[in-house]
């Protein structure tokens, strides 16, 4: 497979000049961080429907929510591990419980930020956002799905947190030739014996595990939820039925994330076994993106390994 050079916040970028062009309303708000949400284009070609707030991540979501208030439609770009947390009383309040039309976008999620550690991994923002009625929270596997959720975001008149990587992955989709639809979750493996749930970035290693998986006899399905909330409970209950061994794969911190999430929709089903991959409740050592997921185990190889031994025991 050909490897992949652009980044989903890229792909985001792309999406939002395109719509941007055709609505003077939609404007992009970031917190100093043009650079690092890779948004430079979209000020070169449309300087006026940038607004550069500067580090106040705090302002920037009550900003937004005022300019959603005028009629605006305004995307903030600002990264995760601030805005998830900084800014919670602003998401809650001005956004959420106001029922405004902002997407606030945390981009350089999970441990993008690798060496820069604990103060920039955002291991708590899907538990965060969860639990705020009215807000979105979406996390996109590839290139791919970043541009149909983004297209499907410019269309939608909901507030929406949506988690982003900082590097490229690995594509997940072959290409935009797929139905995107908010809310529902994506079988990108078939499989029998053992069920990976995944979301963003760990979809493909749950799709590596399974390819790995086959060879040894194990047929692995992979579930891409790209949606916490509104989450798919229905494709969770099916798949995990289906192999009664469900494995979940997470970014995130083992509370109340993905693997909580798939808990709640399994709680009344017998029979069925359930094991969470995540990352620990404590400070991570320091290392690359990679390192990390390899360190704790939610690298592909070390997914072979956990299903082999789940399933097998």
């Amino acid at each position: 497979m050909e490897k992949n050079n652009t980044a989903n916040k890229q792909a985001m970028c792309e999406v939002l000049i395109e719509a941007a062009k055709l609505d003077p309303s939609l404007l992009v708000l970031t917190s100093d961080s043009r650079g690092s949400a890779s948004l430079g284009a979209f000020g070169q070609e449309l300087p006026e429907q940038l607004v550069e707030v500067g580090i106040a991540e705090q302002n920037i979501v009550s900003i937004a929510a005022g300019l959603a208030h005028m009629g605006k439609h305004p995307f903030v770009a600002s990264p995760a591990c601030f805005l998830s947390m900084r800014s919670i009383e602003q998401i809650k309040v001005d956004v959420a419980y106001s029922n405004k039309n902002v997407k606030l976008v945390g981009i350089s999620g999970g441990v993008s930020y690798g060496a820069l550690g604990m103060s920039h991994h955002s291991l708590q923002d899907i538990a965060v956002t969860r639990a705020i009625p009215n807000l979105q929270v979406l996390q996109p596997a590839d290139r791919f799905e970043t541009v149909r959720m983004f297209q499907a975001l410019v269309d939608s008149e909901l507030p929406a947190y949506i988690r982003l990587g900082r590097n490229p992955v690995q594509d997940c989709y072959e290409g935009l030739n797929y139905t995107f639809e908010i809310g529902k979750a994506v079988t990108m493996v078939e499989g029998k014996d053992v069920t990976f749930i995944a979301t963003g970035e760990t979809v493909r290693q749950a799709m590596d595990a399974a390819g790995l998986l086959k060879v040894q006899g194990i047929e692995a399905e992979v579930l891409n939820v790209h949606s916490l909330k509104p989450f798919d409970t229905l494709a969770v209950l099916q798949s995990a039925k289906k192999t009664g061994y469900v494995i979940t794969v997470e970014e995130h911190s083992l509370y109340n994330g993905l693997g909580a999430a798939v808990a709640e929709a399994l709680s009344e089903e017998t029979g069925i076994k359930q094991k969470i991959v995540a990352f620990p409740d404590e400070a991570l050592i320091t290392g690359s993106g990679p390192e990390l997921f390899r360190y704790y185990g939610l690298d592909g190889k070390s997914l072979t390994k956990t299903a082999s031994e789940f399933i097998g025991g």
